[in-house]
Parts: structure tokens; sequence; C-alpha cells
């Protein structure tokens, strides 16, 4: 008797048609590391053209896949998403394996995830003997990943836009509702693609203003509007030591964190249609909130030596953790026990859906609270028939059990990932804060990795179960999480 739940058809050859034309894309992406080797005499410009050239000859052989059907449905475009981030890593961290940062294969690949998923968690013990060409090569992987590989190919190639485009945009972009700016998905990828490129050419440019080098400016610019945190030196922007850089980042990070969509809205100059957006709001006045909260605490606590200490550190640290850029003071952790708990609220949190940040986001919590809020209501005036609004719009009965859903499974992955990081063997109190920071894609760590995230000490096994929790936490569960239903498989 046949099985009636059958298996499923996934055009695979399209699958890595597509796979193909992006590693195409990610081997152009290569060449200016690999430029950059070579201005600075290293040995690691050669190396990156092999890179490049097994890169490039891989994508083009799975380019030349000629597919019976070009079309891809949702399943396809799920499976694609995945994969895609899947397969760039195992390949972006070439360079990592042969351009002498002397990292095992398991190293190379969870610091090209952290990249990729704009996490910037790492485990190069020093970046002071560590090639430029690497460096360089790490902040690119950020901003590719900051808006969205898929996105990204959706842009240049607007074949896709026949075939599963749509599939496509809805399983990478993050938030509640995805909103076409333009009437082609392939069009609004460009223009999201338009502005985030502009934003970065931008801030690269007000860095090269200060004593930055031209090419520290650039790794900066590169991390900062794709909030990944990448940097240059060991001690991240206590070696920057700059009002004026402090100031340029914390604007960026916190633009990084805003919706691109009304970003764009900004930018074609529909001013009211920007600062009318409920969740911007809420944006800015929690960042007001717990930067203010932070600076009394300095205050109190005896460790304001400076005006800046109490003005622009409370507002770099916040900005920088609402956006997951994970950018830190390096004496953070001596600010008492209350940062750090707010560092884990802001962590949770997240700025902006449709940003580069992570976190589970602030629209979410917007609806949470406004849901909450009306069952209180309810429980006085039974009668009453209450709606969550959110930017004067009523949020549709499934979109608000799709928002709940997601903020419980959210903790379940967090607490799931702790709670198996506890069996591998690391401490209670570092296993969950791990956990967190890499479905947050903070990037952050506790007592083992220490402030600044360095995974260097974890075991291998650990590094593997991180770098799918970044993976996870970055296209917001469900693409991944899906493909273990065996729902999914059956037709």
């Amino acid at each position: 008797m046949a099985d009636k739940r059958r298996r499923a058809y996934i055009n695979f050859r399209m699958l890595l048609r597509v796979i193909g034309w992006l590693l195409t894309l990610e081997a152009f992406f290569m060449l200016a590391p690999c430029i950059v080797g070579f201005i600075y005499d290293e040995h690691s410009g050669l190396k990156f053209l092999i890179c490049i050239g097994i890169t490039l000859g891989s994508g083009i052989g799975m380019v030349s896949l000629k597919p019976k059907n070009k079309e891809m449905g949702r399943r396809e475009a799920i499976m694609l998403t995945g994969l895609t981030w899947v397969v760039l890593s195992a390949f972006g961290m070439l360079p990592f394996l042969f351009c002498g940062t002397h990292l095992s294969i398991t190293d190379a690949f969870f610091e090209t995830m952290s990249g990729f998923t704009t996490t910037g968690a790492s485990v190069l013990d020093t970046l002071h003997n560590v090639p430029h060409s690497i460096l360089l090569w790490r902040c690119v992987e950020q901003w590719i990943g900051g808006l969205g590989i898929i996105l990204f190919t959706l842009a240049v190639l607007p074949m896709l836009n026949y075939s599963g485009g749509m599939q496509l945009f809805n399983a990478e972009v993050t938030g509640i509702t995805h909103d076409k700016l333009r009437p082609r998905v392939s069009f609004t990828a460009q223009s999201l693609w338009g502005v985030y490129l502009i934003l970065t050419l931008i801030c690269i440019g007000l860095l090269c203003l200060s004593e930055l080098s031209v090419f520290d400016a650039v790794c900066y610019g590169l991390s900062t509007m794709s909030t990944g945190g990448f940097a240059t030196q060991d001690d991240s922007i206590s070696d920057l030591g700059n009002l004026y850089i402090k100031i340029v980042l914390i604007v960026f990070m916190f633009m990084g964190g805003v919706n691109f969509s009304f970003l764009y809205k900004l930018v074609t100059g529909k001013f009211k249609e920007f600062w009318r957006n409920e969740v911007i709001r809420w944006y800015v006045i929690l960042i007001i909130v717990f930067a203010a909260i932070l600076a009394l605490n300095v205050f109190i606590t005896g460790l304001m030596e400076t005006v800046e200490d109490v003005t622009i550190d409370p507002l770099f640290q916040t900005v920088s953790l609402f956006s997951s850029t994970g950018l830190v003071e390096p004496d953070f952790y001596d600010w008492g026990a209350l940062p750090v708990v707010l560092l884990v609220i802001m962590m949770v949190m997240g700025a902006c859906a449709g940003s580069t940040s992570g976190g589970a986001k602030i629209d979410r919590f917007v609806i949470l609270f406004k849901f909450v809020r009306n069952e209180f209501h309810k429980l006085m005036h039974p009668n009453a028939i209450t709606t969550v609004t959110l930017n004067g719009k009523g949020t549709p009965p499934p979109i608000l059990m799709k928002t709940l859903a997601f903020l419980f499974l959210y903790i379940m992955v967090i607490v799931l990932g702790g709670t198996i990081l506890v069996i591998i063997g690391l401490p209670l109190k570092d296993s969950f804060f791990i956990s967190l920071s890499a479905v947050s894609n903070t990037g952050l760590g506790t007592d083992i990795t220490g402030i600044n995230g360095n995974f260097a000490m974890v075991p291998d096994v650990a590094k593997w179960l991180v770098s799918f929790l970044m993976l996870v936490g970055r296209l917001e569960l469900y693409t991944i999480l899906i493909l273990f239903f065996p729902s999914f498989w059956r037709k």
C-alpha cells in the first residue's frame, strides 16, 4: 500500500543554481580583501586568489546546471535561505584556513558564521598578527549579512522576481510583516540595499575625517552599519578614545537598528510617515531611558571621572546593545550588577524589525505589552472588545498569535541551547548567557569568553551548537527550525 504522505518534490537543481550565483558574488566580494593583501605586501593576497578561484569555480559549476523548471515555491524558498547561509559560510571560511590565522575548520566556520550573522563573537585570541586582508574580510562578511544575503541576491538577480522572489523575501527579512516598497520584490531589495550602501559610505567618510586610518575607517564603517561589531584592534573602542568617533558610531548604530523601509521613506522625503511610526518612537524612548539609568548608576557608584562618563559612554553602550552591535566599554562589568541586568534585557529586545539588528525586536514587545494591557482591561470589563493596534492599525489575530508564538519559541530556544551547553560541560551562567548572546546575535560573553566574546576556550562541539544558534537567531527561528519537522518534507 502506497504511503499517502509522499515526499514533496523539491527543485534541487534550481536551488543549486541560485546558490551558484551567490558563490560567484561571494568570490567577487573576496576581491577587496585580496587587493588589500597585496597592498600591505602580505602573503594572504595570493592565498585569497586561491580562495576566489575555488569559490568562483564551484559557483560556475552550480550555475551551469539547467533545471527543467525554474519556479520555486515556499518550500524551496525556505530551504534556499537556510542553505545559502551555510554554504556561503563554508566557502567564506576558506580565507581563515589558508591565510595564516591558524584556525581549525571548527574555528574558521564559527568565525565566518559569526560574521555573516553579524553576531561579532570571535575565536581569535589577538588581532595584532592577523593579516589586514582577514580583518577586512571579517567586516565584509558582516556587511553582506547585515541586510541579508538573499535580499542582496534579489537586488542583483532580478530573474528571481519571477521564481519565488516574495517567498525568499519573507523567509529572510526580519519582522512581523514585510512591506514591499515598490511593485517588484527585486526593486524593493534594490531600494533597501541602496539606502544601506549610501549610509555605509557616509559612515566611512565621516570616520575618515577622524584620526582613524582609511583601512580602519572602512572596517568600522562596515561593521557599524551592519551592527556586527567586529573591530580591528583587541581593545575595540577603548583604543579609539575619541569623542568624535564615538558620536559617529552612535548615530550609525542607531540607524542600523531602524527598519530600513522607514529609512528609505525618510530618504525619499516622507518625514511625517517616518516620525509617526510607533515602534521608532519606542526605540528612541527606550534608548533614552536605559542610557539615563546607566548614567545614574555610574554617578552613584562613584565611577564618574569626566562628563563623558555619564553622557556619551552610557548612550554609546545603550545604542550598541539595543542594536546588537556588541561594542562595549572595557570597564563595563565594573559598573555593577544593574548594568548587566539591563544588558540582558536589551539583548533580548533588540531594535526595530527590518533592521540589521538582532534580538526579538521591539515591534513584538510593543504588541505583547498592548495584548497584556488588553487582557487586564478584560478582567474588569469582560464584554469589552479590544484590539491590539500598531501605528494606528489593528493587528489581525493571526499576526498576534504568530507574535506571541515567536516570543515563546525565542525563549525556549535560548533555554534549550543553554541547557545543552551545560550538558556539554560549560558553567551554568556562561551557558545561558552564551545561548542568549548567540540567538540575539550580540556576541557578548561573560566569565569564560570575557565581555568582548572570545570563544577560543569553548569546546568544539559547543562552537558548532553556538554557530547553529547564531543562524537560527539571524533567520528568526522559523526558517531554520521548520526544516526539522517531518511535515516540511511531505507532499
